[in-house]
């Protein structure tokens, strides 16, 4: 199984949303600063999480996204499909037909293991992750950097002399 950057960052983007949007929505730009994740791209992934039900857009001043249910109703697996990306490890997509139509030699070995990790991530909820010490910690740090990132940037911004 490969899980791509689409799917690893729908499940970062979603947890950064379910600690951050406890109380008001959360803007796409603050999730691209926190994760150091194109907004563009964001854009693309939250279309998706969106059309599948699993966030709400608020627009209007102080709008942005939040999830649409609890937390610990949302689980990962279902975030990774959302995005359109494959929980499976096969060559044949499940469909057995990996060698002349044929299931091939190792197809139960694969299947086994697709349905191992999909058992696993539709097993962990954002809920759970939330309540995780280190995602705690890491989040917190993360909120530390982009302050410090933007007092940087300010003090650049205010030290510059414009030439006219």
């Amino acid at each position: 199984m490969r899980l791509t950057t689409k799917g690893r960052y729908a499940v970062t983007a979603m947890l950064d949303l379910a600690f951050h949007s406890q109380n008001n929505p959360i803007t796409l730009t603050d999730i691209a600063a926190r994760q150091t994740i194109s907004l563009s791209y964001l854009e693309q992934l939250f279309a998706r999480l969106r059309r599948a039900g699993m966030v709400i857009g608020i627009r209007g001043p102080g709008g942005g996204y939040k999830l649409s249910r609890q937390a610990v109703e949302i689980n990962i697996a279902d975030i990774i499909v959302a995005v359109d990306e494959q929980i499976d490890p096969t060559k044949c997509g499940g469909k057995s037909d990996c060698q002349n139509n044929q299931p091939c030699l190792t197809h139960d070995l694969w299947m086994g293991l697709s349905n191992q990790i999909r058992d696993y991530l539709e097993s962990i909820s954002l809920g759970d992750l939330l309540h995780q010490d280190n995602t705690q910690t890491i989040a917190k740090r993360q909120i530390n950097d982009v302050h410090r990132l933007l007092k940087t940037t300010n003090r650049l911004n205010e030290g510059s002399t414009e030439v006219v």
